[in-house]
């Protein structure tokens, strides 16, 4: 495993003992790498989100493929058991 180092100012460090210390996080390390997997998760959730966008925007939805998921989404909301909530 790779060991970066880092430099961060002292409120932020408090923060993250703060963190540490009522048990949130086992160690500043833990969260580094949890805080640095989640940046990384988002960032790949966007691109793909912009992605799809651009996809759309390049060759939209046709007619019949929107009447299709309307039909499908009416199909699937009619299936639920309703009569749960």
């Amino acid at each position: 495993m790779t060991q970066l180092v880092t430099r961060i100012d002292d409120e932020l460090l408090s923060r993250l003992d703060a963190m540490v210390e009522s048990g949130e996080v086992d160690s500043r390390s833990e969260a580094v790498r949890t805080a640095l997997e989640q940046m990384l998760e988002e960032r790949q959730r966007r691109l793909v989100a912009e992605a799809t966008v651009d996809a759309y925007r390049r060759m939209p939805q046709t007619e019949e493929e929107l009447r299709w998921a309307d039909a499908g989404a009416r199909e699937m909301i009619a299936e639920e058991p309703w009569e749960r909530w």
